[in-house]
């Protein structure tokens, strides 16, 4: 059973933990993003995700260990197996071959890709979960989208990065179907699981999961970066606000409200990027990337006015 706690606004609407740790994920997975911009300069994807992922899980594991009194939390083997899967499957390999497809497609075209997320969300959730849409959160789920996709495309992109296009958007499309499936499988394990303790398990799948891709003879080569020149602090910071609360949030969101509505909200991330880029870079916001975040902030207010249906 999805937890009830609703807190009300001003304005009279209920906002749900778990709505609200969906929202904080994307704005914090945003600030991780800006924190984060220079750092692909010095350190290749594979380096970078297992960099990440390993602090993240240095720090949460002993914190989880102090908060439940030095208790391990008592999953069954098969949720436990879930759990680790999750963290393989989701983390591992999806993002690595995000990474890759960011690096044939660009950001635009793999921005627009990323749209396809909720909707798998929706699917695998209506499949396996048994999660229902009210008409208000159909109409946020439009406008989201719709935000998301004008965000995410400035109108030059699509002429850049023309080689092995169609092998990226395979990439791509593996990539966000990774996700979406790793998210579903470990939902009702959220559900009535320590959040801490599902978040450190599954960055420990990933981590696993990252270590054995990083032995693979081919895959060394893509290691190598010169620690003098990478930015520790910078990497630090964004690991354990980018990464590791974004997670914890992330992960939250799912626990405590439906898969599908968690989805979602979380599509406003890469709308966040734009606004702080915009408030904190001083970069320019077009008039379509406007729009988009316009779009996208009413999409959410709907998302929060209706409810979704059990």
């Amino acid at each position: 059973m999805l937890l009830t706690l609703r807190t009300r606004n001003k304005t009279g609407v209920r906002v749900g933990i778990g709505e609200a740790m969906a929202l904080g994920s994307a704005a914090t997975w945003a600030v991780g993003v800006i924190l984060a911009r220079q750092l692909g300069v010095h350190l290749p994807p594979l380096a970078l995700n297992l960099l990440k992922n390993g602090l993240v899980l240095a720090v949460l594991a002993p914190v989880a260990l102090v908060l439940h009194a030095g208790a391990w939390p008592s999953l069954p083997a098969e949720e436990l197996a879930i759990v680790v899967a999750s963290g393989v499957i989701g983390i591992a390999l999806a993002d690595t071959l995000y990474f890759r497809a960011l690096n044939e497609l660009g950001a635009g075209r793999m921005g627009v890709i990323g749209n396809l997320y909720s909707p798998l969300v929706l699917l695998l959730g209506f499949l396996f979960l048994d999660e229902r849409l009210g008409a208000g959160q159909w109409l946020g789920f439009a406008l989201v989208g719709l935000g998301v996709l004008l965000v995410s495309r400035p109108p030059g992109e699509w002429r850049t990065h023309p080689q092995h296009t169609a092998r990226g958007v395979v990439i791509g499309l593996a990539a966000i179907a990774l996700m979406a499936i790793a998210i579903v499988m470990v939902k009702r394990t959220l559900e009535t699981q320590p959040l801490l303790w599902v978040t450190a398990l599954r960055l420990a799948g990933a981590v696993a999961g990252l270590l054995g891709l990083a032995a693979l003879p081919a895959m060394r080569a893509r290691m190598r970066f010169v620690a003098s020149e990478v930015p520790w602090r910078r990497l630090l910071v964004a690991a354990l606000v980018g990464q590791g609360l974004s997670m914890v949030l992330w992960l939250g969101g799912y626990k405590f409200t439906s898969a599908s509505v968690a989805a979602i909200l979380n599509e406003s991330a890469s709308v966040f990027v734009v606004v702080l880029a915009a408030l904190w870079l001083r970069e320019p916001l077009g008039k379509r990337a406007f729009i988009g975040v316009v779009l996208t902030f009413s999409g959410i207010a709907c998302m929060l006015l209706g409810r979704a249906m059990p």
